[in-house]
């Protein structure tokens, strides 16, 4: 086989986020703009960053990412959602923090669809890449045997004929069986990317999992308390509700696939906590 470890090219066709952010990077360094992306509910969220706002122009932007990815035609990618802003500090929980305040998180946010190739296509573009490793590994490994008579040959090339068309009849018999039940509803997501695999949760057991999505819906719902919280009794019910969601987190395990996001989320939520406390003390007077 072909090491494909440092075809950066290669690895974003097949829907690698990490060998997609690469590329953007390389075609848009001279337009002064970075960016970070994730695969997030099928969606490959992009984020744009610049030390000024002319070079985050949107139009002109999104007409470049799109036409970069379109000539990448990353694997089962389709939706891609552009955010900009001007540069900030690193973070972790960058997408988390433009999904609960968009408007003060991001200059603009702009969806685009991606065009896909069809199944012909995607057939084409496979024996090309197997045809592209078969002349590599001509290449990298030459014959020093001596040379197979003509009869061999020929026998061995109807036998790699046959082999080939065998293999094709059963992609296409597979393909065709997909397609059948996806149009029928019978299978839901039936390519998902290798990166997108990378950000599901790994379920180690069910109270693990419990606590880092409890806490989750809590932390949710004490920042949205937080927005209309007027009386010191409020204050101190959001308070709590901070408090018990840092508690869950710091009680996910170390072997929880999410364990350094929770503990990340543990002091952060922790200052959310005192914060509110604060602010209960302020509501008395």
């Amino acid at each position: 086989m072909v090491n494909r470890t440092n075809d950066i090219a290669w690895q974003a066709r097949q829907g690698s986020v990490a060998a997609i952010i690469q590329v953007l990077n390389e075609q848009l360094a001279n337009s002064g703009v970075r960016t970070r992306a994730i695969y997030h509910d099928g969606v490959l969220q992009i984020l744009c960053e610049a030390a000024t706002l002319d070079k985050l122009e949107q139009s002109t932007l999104v007409k470049q990412i799109q036409q970069i990815l379109e000539s990448i035609k990353p694997r089962n990618i389709g939706r891609v959602n552009i955010n900009s802003r001007l540069v900030q500090e690193q973070q972790l929980l960058w997408l988390e923090e433009i999904i609960r305040e968009s408007e003060n998180q991001v200059l603009w946010s702009e969806e685009i669809i991606l065009e896909q190739p069809n199944v012909f296509q995607k057939l084409i573009k496979n024996y090309q890449d197997k045809k592209s490793e078969s002349g590599k590994l001509n290449l990298t490994k030459p014959q020093l045997s001596q040379p197979i008579p003509i009869n061999k040959r020929t026998h061995n090339y109807a036998w790699n004929r046959i082999l080939f068309s065998l293999s094709l009849s059963l992609f296409l018999l597979l393909l065709s069986s997909v397609i059948y039940a996806v149009l029928n509803g019978k299978l839901q997501n039936p390519f998902i990317p290798e990166t997108a695999k990378s950000l599901i949760p790994i379920q180690k057991s069910p109270n693990s999992e419990d606590s880092f999505v409890i806490a989750v819906r809590i932390a949710n719902q004490a920042s949205d308390a937080g927005k209309i919280a007027k009386t010191s009794t409020q204050w101190l019910e959001i308070a709590a509700d901070w408090q018990r969601a840092s508690e869950l987190m710091g009680n996910v395990p170390p072997s929880h696939s999410r364990y350094q996001e929770a503990q990340i989320r543990t002091k952060l939520y922790k200052k959310y906590s005192e914060a509110a406390q604060k602010e209960a003390e302020k509501s008395k007077f």
